[in-house]
């Protein structure tokens, strides 16, 4: 327990220090503990600090965390990437997700989503980094693809989610999450209304904390070393 206090006290402190040299105001930012390969005990172990948002990639995992921890005030978020066949049981069981790229996974989160519960929160994924090996739409077509889900019943578009391409260049991934809130500024121009930027993680959340980040995804600083997950592990 002292081991997760301490780990969640020293992020929200880069966070404060970040927002600072930014100036901005720390709640701003939302943490978003990424616990995907952690254990239940370990998100509890958070819960019980206070913390609400936990972000998780892989469904059946997810899955059997959320109902081993049903009784923790959490919101939780899909941050990996969503097969067609597994759309149903995120849009049922998660408030978030950041990492819709089509519109064919917008249109079937749409329909799966439970009438009873509130708007599904979406973020579109876009390559900031214009890597090959990454998901998410090009810039050029984030216009497009928000037009065509902005107003689909059960979705709620908040914003855009990137990631930087990995390494020690804040000055590379600050041009990387600038084009972002730019896109996103661009969008809110076209009267999309948008509120959130999804973007930094441990290694680079001052980057993006800089550029206008509102949610950061963090793990291993709050965690630890990430487990590694059994090849062909159902997603």
């Amino acid at each position: 327990m002292d081991i997760v206090k301490s780990s969640l006290q020293a992020v929200r402190q880069r966070i404060a220090r970040a927002a600072d040299l930014a100036g901005r105001a720390a709640e701003e930012v939302t943490l978003l503990a990424v616990s995907k390969t952690y254990p239940a005990a370990a998100v509890r172990a958070l819960a019980e600090q206070g913390h609400h948002d936990f972000g998780e990639s892989y469904l059946q995992e997810a899955a059997d965390k959320i109902r081993a921890l049903a009784d923790i005030d959490a919101c939780w978020h899909f941050i990996g990437p969503i097969q067609r066949n597994k759309t149903s049981p995120i849009a049922a069981g998660f408030d978030w997700v950041h990492s819709v790229d089509r519109v064919i996974i917008a249109e079937r989160l749409s329909a799966a989503r439970p009438q009873e519960r509130p708007a599904l929160n979406i973020c579109l994924q876009v390559n900031i980094s214009g890597e090959s090996g990454k998901s998410g739409v090009a810039f050029d077509a984030v216009s497009d693809l928000a037009g065509q889900i902005r107003d689909l019943p059960g979705l709620r578009l908040r914003g855009l989610m990137g990631i930087a391409q990995a390494g020690n260049d804040v000055a590379q991934q600050r041009i990387q999450f600038a084009q972002l809130r730019h896109c996103l500024e661009d969008l809110n121009r076209q009267g999309m209304a948008l509120d959130t930027l999804s973007m930094g993680m441990t290694n680079d959340l001052e980057a993006a904390i800089a550029e206008g980040a509102t949610i950061v995804r963090v793990g291993t600083a709050l965690f630890g070393s990430r487990i590694k997950r059994a090849a062909g592990v159902d997603r």
